[in-house]
């Protein structure tokens, strides 16, 4: 049996917990070879004690220094350069970049560089830098698998067809907790209300993004980029179950859709074994319990996010690294209850139509016009 040697990027988050969940449910044909962690000692030294994995990188110097000395004669490197050796070791044929933020852009780089598998769960580099990435990738072949419940659903939907005979691709959304509220309720949305996600625990910047959409908004420029697709072919529909993960509708009128219950496992599970499938860790899915299914259209009178991902896709260039940015720091000014639910998508639209955007030509540039985006907002 083949056995794939991965490393986790962000093995301490809930999205490498998941992965080691995997790991551990597919012990005879995965084996974790390296661990990638922000901080996070305590968690990272039990994934140690039980993977017991050849190479670990803690971005924070500091933690790096305590964990050397809990494991001295393990191979433990630090900072963004720990990061991206992890991601380009020989030790390993795929990684699993889980990290959040622009910290996963110079690993994602180095690993598509070195020809390795990559399951990419984080959102932020493709938004910020897809079509150059995804140049990258090519001209490597590399292929990246996306583990993210709508993206491996489009993925699997889409594999082995040509591109010419796609008519739409539909990513679903919840809705939000917000989503039957009328305009006057969303001027007294307090941070508690956002950040109870009716379907999905996340971090506090997705389930924000969640709750205005802009995580929607996201999914349609990574989808843009990950599928070469042109934006007028990339639509949204509220669905609150959450079980349709994603839709793709062909010339024909035939629809194809991959569903199961909300978990991240599923699309973990597809990426580590993709091509085969293996039995999964779950109960055959029930129907019944599952039913009805509910789809509505989005409002982006009242959810302007969708449109802005769509502005910043007609537009190219820097205004999607410049949105991540800005949009990011307005719900962080939103956490702190600097800015009200309603005032980030408000200044939003108020500095992207400030930008002049220009192309992007390497990772500085990205990095640049993120930054851009993070400090005018910031003010």
């Amino acid at each position: 049996m083949n056995v794939k040697r991965i490393a986790v990027l962000g093995s301490t988050g809930s999205i490498g917990e998941s992965t080691l969940r995997v790991a551990r449910h597919l012990k005879e044909s995965i084996q974790v070879e390296a661990l990638a962690a922000h901080s996070s000692v305590e968690i990272l030294s039990a994934q140690i004690r039980e993977f017991h994995p050849k190479l670990v990188a803690l971005f924070d110097q500091e933690k790096a220094a305590i964990l050397r000395r809990e494991f001295p004669h393990l191979k433990i490197v630090a900072g963004i350069e720990g990061l991206c050796e992890v991601a380009s070791s020989d030790l390993i044929d795929f990684v699993v970049i889980a990290t959040s933020g622009l910290d996963a852009l110079l690993p994602l780089v180095k690993a598509i560089e070195a020809k390795k598998g990559v399951g990419l769960a984080n959102k932020e580099s493709i938004v910020a830098g897809g079509e150059w990435i995804v140049q990258l990738a090519r001209a490597h072949q590399v292929t990246i698998f996306p583990i993210d419940s709508e993206h491996s659903a489009l993925f699997q939907c889409l594999e082995g067809r040509e591109l010419s005979t796609v008519s739409r691709i539909v990513l679903t959304a919840s809705g939000g907790p917000f989503r039957n509220y009328s305009s006057e309720q969303l001027k007294s949305i307090s941070v508690k209300e956002a950040l109870a996600h009716p379907t999905w625990k996340m971090g506090k910047q997705v389930t924000i993004d969640s709750s205005t959409l802009m995580n929607k908004g996201f999914e349609m420029i990574e989808a843009r980029w990950l599928f070469n697709l042109p934006p007028e072919k990339i639509e949204v529909i509220i669905h609150p179950q959450s079980i349709v993960h994603s839709f793709v509708e062909f010339i024909d009128g035939s629809l194809l859709a991959q569903m199961s219950e909300p978990s991240m496992i599923y699309p973990i599970q597809y990426a580590l074994t993709y091509p085969t499938r293996k039995k999964g860790m779950f109960p055959p899915f029930d129907f019944c319990k599952n039913s009805p299914l509910e789809f509505f259209p989005p409002d982006e009178n009242r959810f302007p996010a969708l449109r802005f991902a769509r502005e910043a896709l007609l537009s190219g260039g820097s205004l999607s690294p410049f949105l991540l940015g800005a949009n990011q720091s307005l719900v962080s000014l939103f956490l702190k209850e600097k800015i009200e639910w309603l005032g980030m998508m408000q200044k939003l639209e108020k500095l992207l139509s400030q930008h002049k955007p220009y192309p992007l030509q390497s990772v500085q540039h990205i990095l640049n016009a993120f930054l851009e985006g993070q400090k005018t907002a910031g003010i």
